[in-house]
This record gives C-alpha cells, structure tokens and sequence, in this order.
C-alpha cells in the first residue's frame, strides 16, 4: 500500500504492519534549493529527520541512505528523451536547450537548479529501494519523506516534480505483488500516477484533494479509470476547510496490517511539514511521543509555541457531514460495478532494481579493492546519533559530542592541577594500586625497585646500557609477560 501526505505521500504499493520500520534518508537531499521564492523547499526533509533524531524515533526504525537511481531506472516509466534532458541541463547551459525546455514543461514552476539530476536520483532511488526492502520482506513499513512527486509526467514535469517516484515505486512493487493500492492525501490530485495507471486494474489510485479552480484541475468524481481500469480510479473531490477528523488516514491504514510504504509530497510551511512528518511516523511506529518540541538543531523555526501540534485555522469547514456522505455513496456505487480481484498469470520474477548486497564486510575480500560508492556508504554522517554507552540510559551522541582529544596543557594549569602534579596514572585494581597511583608505584608493583632502575623479571638478564629502556618507557600491561 502507498500513501501520499502533503507532506505525506500515501502508496499503497505496500500496506502496513507495525512490527519493523525502515526510513530512507540522506543529509545530502536538503541541499538542493529550488531558487529565490520557490515555495518548494527540500530543507524541510532535513528539518524533519532531525525531529526524528531528537525524539529518539530513530531506535525504533532502520535508517538507510537512498540508494541513487540511474537513468535506466527511470526510463521504466519516463521516457528516454525526457531524461536524457533531465541529465544534460544545468542552469548554465539553459539557453542552448530552449527548445526542450518548452517541450517538457520545464521553467518557471520546475525550474532549472544546480544539482537537479542529482536531486532526482535521491528523490527516486528512496521509494525504489523502500519498496525493494518491502518485497523482500524486509520491512513491514517503509518511508522516504524524499519521495511523493506525484504530478510528474512520463515526458514532463509537472507542479515542482520531474521525476515520478511513486509510479516507479509501484511498478517495483508489481513485481511481487498482484495489486497495489496507491492511497494520496495531498491538497492537491494525485494526476501524475492516476494516468500512469488508468487502463490497468492491477493498480488502484484514490485521491483526496482540493477540487474546483485550483491546480491542477483533475480529480472530478466522475474519473473513473477506462479499459481495464475502469472503476479502479477513484477521486474524492473536497472543498476548502477539511479538519483532522475527517482527515486521519495513516492510523487507519496501518490498522489493516499491510505492507506499507510512505512518502512525502507538498507542503510549503516548512515548520508545519517537519511536524506532520514527524507525527505520521511517530504513529507508523505505535508511538506516543509528547506535544513539546525538543531541543533540534531548527529549533528556532518551530516558535513562538514550540510544540507539535498546532492550532487549527479559524477557516470554516465547507464539507459538511452531508456533503462527506453523499460522495461517500457515490463512491461506494462505483465500487460495486468492480469485478472479482483480477488474477496475474504466472511468470518469473523480474531482477529487483537494486542488487541485494551482502552487509557482512567479513565476508569481502581484503586484497579486492572496493568502489567508492561502497566506501561512501560506511562513512557516517556527522548529523547522525548514535546510542552512547558513556552517556547512560536512553544517551546519543553525535559529532558535537564525541569525545575530543585532550588540549596539552599550559604551565600554570600544571600547577593548579593536583593529579598533574602528582603523575597519576590512575586505579588499577588487577595490580592492587589505588586511584592517583604514581609511576613508581607502577615500577614497583610489576617488580622493581624504582623508576630509575628498569624492573627485570624473573628469568632475565640485564639488558646492555645501550638497549635499556629509558626511564619513560612505556609497559605494556596487556602483554603476557606482564602477568
């Protein structure tokens, strides 16, 4: 089941089981910037993950970074010359693709900006590799906040989207999977995947949205899907003013037990979209996590109130109970004109998009030299958290906080500081040496006579005067010797 939120993207490629949770995120995704007064901003995804980090959600989920889709990837669905586009242009190059620009729609609302090639391959390669793990089992919910651009079109991009994830999600998902049920609660509709899939009855597309002047000005009641689809497109068209109770979708989903994915989409409050995310996966998780922001590294964007939740608008809601009702009906008349559940002949299994590979580094050969993606993989992200084991129940760090390495100290401070004075070495409790212990102590509880005069253990000669250890030699207590 997938699921699309504005901010939240619901696919019901994947329904959803509350057992395991994996989250595709990068850090690199919130660097792409859409240009000055775009009110696309991809920061809200990093604005988000570190919600997710500081509310500790992060213990209960399995954080991967986005594998990056290729350009063959996304020609299951796009078309080649639309991608070979999507590779080429750059905003310093623009003039020499006027042309293309016109034909595949991109400009003012897609523009042109550094990295966005890039920014697709991220975007895409979250929902394909969550819905890889689904196929194999290897989650029950999978989430790329990344994802969800749903009004992309296979040669033309579309309401910020270039690349449609989702489409090529559920495609992975077919693999394995008879139906797929694509769930999206965005304000707006969900054109760009109910045409991707409006003459096959594998794929279900609902969408609740805005309707009337307002884009992109699909998603009427009567759109119903045609040939094979036909009744498996379903549009739920709403007015202005729809509230929370009317509108809670992911716990019901969940309730089903189905795998699941989910993905992100609109939403232009940045503030606002960190904060559903942040709950919709804190619901995903069966987690009750409390209405007081903690302390993040965008804590100053979330006031005055600093609080998850946020007081509804005091616009009236236009859907009436009434209203709700009798499209509701309508809906459920269209239902009852499906089929059976279509049956899928039996065929092989297409290769999955990405490879599964080994996590077991023991099992890699030392003499083969691995690429530089692998190795990209198994540097850590300084924004990360980790559990510490210093830091004590329920403690993280990350690299504001890892231990630093000891400053040398100044004279004066030698002075004052009463260990230094005394060269301590510290307790020592196998030797029977107590705290503040000093270096001849050490000398004479391994057996010798002083720190001037290098012990001999039993056994051995006196080492000629040119071989002697100096007087600051360090023992190795970790040798066999020692004992």
């Amino acid at each position: 089941m997938v699921i699309k939120i504005p901010g939240f993207s619901w696919e019901c490629v994947f329904n959803c089981v509350t057992e395991t949770a994996a989250l595709s995120s990068s850090g690199d995704v919130g660097n792409y910037y859409y240009g000055q007064g775009h009110p696309m901003k991809p920061h809200r995804i990093r604005m988000t993950h570190n919600l997710l980090l500081n509310y500790g959600l992060y213990r209960k989920m399995e954080i991967y970074r986005p594998h990056k889709a290729n350009a063959e990837e996304m020609t299951k669905y796009h078309s080649d010359d639309y991608i070979k586009f999507l590779r080429s242009i750059r905003p310093d190059n623009m003039s020499e693709y006027s042309k293309q620009m016109q034909r595949f729609n991109v400009g003012e609302d897609c523009p042109v900006f550094d990295g966005l090639f890039e920014f697709c391959q991220l975007s895409t390669g979250g929902s394909v590799a969550s819905a890889v793990k689904l196929n194999k089992q290897q989650t029950d919910i999978a989430v790329n906040w990344a994802g969800g651009l749903h009004h992309a079109k296979k040669s033309e991009a579309s309401g910020f989207c270039y690349v449609n994830d989702i489409v090529l999600a559920i495609l992975e998902l077919l693999k394995y999977h008879q139906r797929v049920l694509y769930i999206d609660i965005d304000i707006h509709h969900g054109d760009g995947v109910e045409e991707a899939f409006y003459t096959t009855d594998r794929v279900m597309t609902v969408s609740f949205h805005k309707y009337g002047e307002y884009f992109p000005g699909t998603g009427d009641l009567r759109d119903i899907g045609a040939g094979k689809g036909k009744y498996y497109a379903v549009n739920y068209p709403l007015r202005d003013g729809i509230d929370d109770e009317s509108y809670e979708c992911v716990e019901f989903v969940k309730s089903f037990n189905l795998p699941m994915l989910m993905l992100g989409g609109g939403g232009y409050t940045i503030r606002n979209v960190a904060r559903c995310w942040t709950y919709e996966t804190a619901v995903a998780l069966d987690t009750e996590i409390p209405n007081e922001l903690p302390y993040n590294d965008y804590f100053e964007y979330f006031g005055p109130d600093f609080k998850l939740h946020i007081s509804p608008s005091n616009m009236t809601n236009q859907n009436t109970n009434e209203y709700l009702e009798k499209i509701k009906q309508r809906l459920f008349e269209n239902l009852r004109m499906l089929p059976h559940a279509p049956g899928v002949q039996m065929q092989v299994i297409p290769e999955d998009a990405i490879p599964e590979e080994s996590g077991d580094e023991d099992e890699e050969d030392p003499d083969k030299r691995i690429s530089i993606c692998s190795s990209d993989k198994r540097i850590a992200c300084e924004e990360e958290f980790s559990d510490s084991d210093e830091e004590g129940e329920g403690g993280r760090k990350n690299s504001s906080n890892f231990k630093k390495a000891k400053r040398v100290k100044t004279e004066d401070e030698k002075e004052k500081d009463p260990e230094e004075k005394k060269g301590g070495f510290g307790s020592c409790p196998a030797l029977g040496l107590e705290p503040q212990t000093t270096e001849e102590d050490l000398y004479r509880a391994l057996g010798g006579e002083s720190r001037l005069r290098p012990c001999l253990l039993p056994g051995s000669a006196p080492a000629p005067r040119s071989s002697r250890p100096h007087k600051r030699t360090k023992l190795d207590l970790s040798s066999p010797l020692a004992d």
